[in-house]
């Protein structure tokens, strides 16, 4: 992704050739624009290239949410300025759990139904919209082995947890279309063929961990094949039920998780061979007693204390296990003080800081020695954000486009740095002369700029390096808004008595996307949102030429 998305930050950037082969023939996925002139009759200059403003569109719809009528999409053939758009009844995943088979009258068999109450997690993502991210989960109580989850359409992984903690978890994928719904069905292990393991969990040698912990097995790819299972403090004893087949599998991961995070307690992962069982302890190690680290964050200066910044800690420990630490906040004199656990003295812990979006520092990543006492770390100066700077001209490129609100969001992480925190909308427009400025942590980020009058939004991909003495200013070629159409419609469902006796989508959030295939990577982007009037009516404006 990161390859793709700075071949699409070559369109804001200075040597941006338009919608043809850049200078020395680079690869294709580097064709970018910079203005609809660029592309031919009837496209549209977007973040991927030119293209059909008319084509690859999907809508999503969310109708009443709270009432368990959640996201249908639906691919646009051809926009019409009338677009009227009519849902399905409410999507449902439907499910079966059994648990076990009897032999029936007549020679056959038959499953039994499992009634007892189980949690369902669905996670996934809109099958028409890739990146637009699903979650629902619940609990309840099977109705004869049948159950139903609303859910918005898409792909998903299925987990199904039994409240019950000596039966093992399943997990099973689904799809689930907007016209039909979608069905799942999982036959949990007779108690024949669940396999209980007792282990023991220690710090070191007879030391038991002060701390509730809990551990669970897992295959190489970190599904769960064993429910969460509590480490008893008094004995530090455990048991864990996984399926036959698990239990019959050459190795599982063993993960140790702090019940709490406020216990200063190391995470570990135990590679085990379960057909043997744990015939020995498994030690924690002893990572040494928490201390006090205290210390000061400065502005880009050195002068001036941040106020606001989060700042924690976190890394390997001794006993092979690793910290996260829960973060604080700076005072108003830059101050922070965390319990920590000490560091190995050949791998520092790493002091994150992440200052306030008010600020024109940098999230910093500082190696620092916590030694077995309480500790006073030398004060942090926080490197400058780098400065992104672009102008903004109107659709027919004559003039700046002032006004124009932007909103910043990130989409993927550099090497050897973490996510950049989550989006924010900057507190002002592109001034005057169609310009604007932002200061930037190192990252990947989607900016959206959102110009109103009556004109569609416009997305752009930039890929922002760390600020160096050399480089302090990332300079973004200009670039046109798109002209808009407006673009209307009704939504209307089968009537309901409880949700719509008229059959009317009042106060429906409807967003349009553009799928688009980046670096051979399908992808998405919102075109435009709104939300229908109490007559099921909306209105928005999407690009065209």
């Amino acid at each position: 992704m990161r390859r793709a998305l700075r071949a699409l930050a070559l369109a804001l950037g200075v040597s941006a050739s338009g919608c043809a082969f850049l200078e020395d023939e680079p690869p294709p996925d580097q064709l970018v624009c910079r203005s609809d002139a660029e592309c031919a009759a009837g496209q549209v200059c977007f973040v991927d290239g030119c293209g059909n403003p008319g084509g690859d569109i999907v809508v999503e719809v969310q109708a009443h949410p709270k009432a368990g009528l959640l996201a249908q999409d639906f691919p646009v053939d051809r926009l019409r300025p009338e677009q009227n758009l009519e849902l399905f009844s409410p999507v449902r995943l439907r499910g079966e759990v059994s648990r076990g088979a009897v032999t029936t009258g007549d020679g056959g068999v038959a499953t039994i139904a499992y009634r007892g109450p189980v949690h369902l997690l669905a996670t996934g993502e809109s099958r028409l919209i890739p990146g637009v991210g699903r979650r629902y989960e619940t609990t309840l109580i099977p109705d004869n082995g049948a159950w139903v989850l609303p859910v918005g359409s898409g792909d998903y992984t299925v987990t199904l947890t039994p409240v019950d903690k000596a039966v093992p978890p399943l997990v099973r994928t689904a799809s689930v279309d907007p016209a039909t719904g979608g069905s799942v069905a999982f036959e949990l292990p007779t108690p024949a063929r669940v396999i209980t393991l007792s282990g023991t969990l220690v710090l070191q040698g007879s030391r038991r961990v002060d701390a509730d912990v809990e551990v669970q097995a897992l295959d190489d790819s970190l599904r769960p094949l064993s429910q969460r299972a509590r480490v008893s403090r008094d004995t530090g004893g455990f048991q864990l039920a996984l399926s036959a087949e698990d239990a019959a599998r050459p190795t599982v991961l063993l993960r140790v998780t702090p019940l709490n995070a406020s216990d200063v307690v190391p995470r570990k992962t135990f590679v085990v061979d379960p057909s043997v069982g744990f015939a020995s302890a498994l030690e924690l190690g002893d990572p040494g007693a928490p201390v006090r680290v205290e210390g000061r964050v400065l502005e880009t200066d050195g002068a001036v204390p941040m106020e606001g910044a989060r700042v924690s800690l976190q890394g390997r420990v001794a006993g092979g296990g690793t910290f996260q630490g829960v973060p604080a906040l700076t005072d108003a004199q830059g101050r922070y003080q965390l319990t920590s656990l000490p560091g190995l003295p050949e791998s520092p812990l790493t002091l994150v800081i992440v200052p306030p979006p008010s600020s024109p520092s940098r999230l910093t990543l500082q190696q620092v020695v916590v030694s077995t006492v309480d500790t006073v770390l030398p004060d942090v100066t926080c490197p400058p954000r780098m400065a992104v700077t672009g102008s903004v001209r109107q659709p027919d490129g004559s003039g700046p486009a002032s006004g124009v609100r932007i909103v910043v969001e990130p989409v993927g992480a550099l090497t050897g740095w973490p996510q950049p925190p989550m989006g924010f909308e900057a507190p002002f427009t592109t001034d005057g002369a169609g310009g604007f400025q932002l200061a930037l942590d190192p990252g990947e980020y989607r900016l959206d700029f959102l110009p109103g009058e009556n004109l569609p939004r416009v997305s752009r991909f930039v890929t922002v390096p760390p600020r160096t003495q050399e480089e302090q200013v990332l300079e973004l070629a200009a670039f046109t808004l798109s002209r808009g159409r407006s673009l209307s419609g009704r939504i209307t469902l089968p009537p309901d008595p409880a949700l719509a006796p008229d059959g009317i989508a009042a106060n429906a959030s409807v967003r349009f996307f553009r799928v688009v295939t980046v670096a051979g990577r399908p992808a998405s982007l919102l075109l435009a949102q709104t939300v229908s009037d109490s007559t099921g009516r909306y209105s928005t404006v999407l690009p065209t030429r």
